[in-house]
């Protein structure tokens, strides 16, 4: 136990003095022993370097329209954010949308460029983000979290997004607040 934990721990008089130093002592200790591999908890890296795999497996079986790889990449309650406004898909509803495609053997290829990920201090959740590269859509950026569920990174929230640079932003918004007029007329 840490003198912070110690000073916490004694310095308790209230729930909410003592919520907040469960939070600290849970936020500063060790990785816990479900993500122990021999007795030692596996480094940052390695970590990683899993999260990162999982992702490009992902990209590879949407690529491949292998729905079954595709889909099981996702946790149970993860949500994907797509490109246009309305695109906030639960699993099961992205999940029909994917099927409309992959069962026709078509997928779609997003190349991954540079990422970055990042691990929470107890090792359960990651979040990144990651350049992409798309034949028809050009640059585009995907963030997201996965969390560790029974020894696996499985893909929490998904989010694909257009980067527009910053010398054509007012352009685009003036484009797109043209289209959300034409649609209320």
């Amino acid at each position: 136990m840490t003198v912070l934990q110690s000073l916490l721990l004694s310095n308790v008089r209230t729930g909410a003095i003592g919520l907040l130093a469960v939070s600290v002592i849970a936020c500063t200790s060790p990785p816990s022993a479900e993500h122990a591999s021999s007795g030692a908890a596996p480094s940052v890296a390695n970590e990683k370097q899993a999260v990162g795999a999982v992702l490009d497996d992902w990209h590879d079986a949407a690529k491949r329209a292998d729905e079954a790889r595709y889909m099981g990449h996702f946790a149970g309650d993860a949500v994907f954010l797509g490109t246009d406004a309305t695109e906030r898909w639960s699993r099961e509803a992205f999940g029909t949308y994917v099927h409309s495609y992959f069962s026709r053997g078509t997928g779609w290829e997003y190349v991954p460029g540079e990422r970055h990920v990042e691990l929470s201090r107890d090792g359960s959740i990651a979040w990144f983000d990651e350049a992409l590269t798309n034949a028809g859509y050009g640059g585009l950026r995907g963030s997201g979290v996965l969390r560790r569920e029974g020894g696996a990174w499985k893909i929490l929230q998904y989010n694909l997004t257009f980067t527009v640079p910053n010398d054509v932003a007012r352009d685009v918004v003036a484009l797109i607040r043209g289209q959300d007029g034409a649609a209320a007329d």
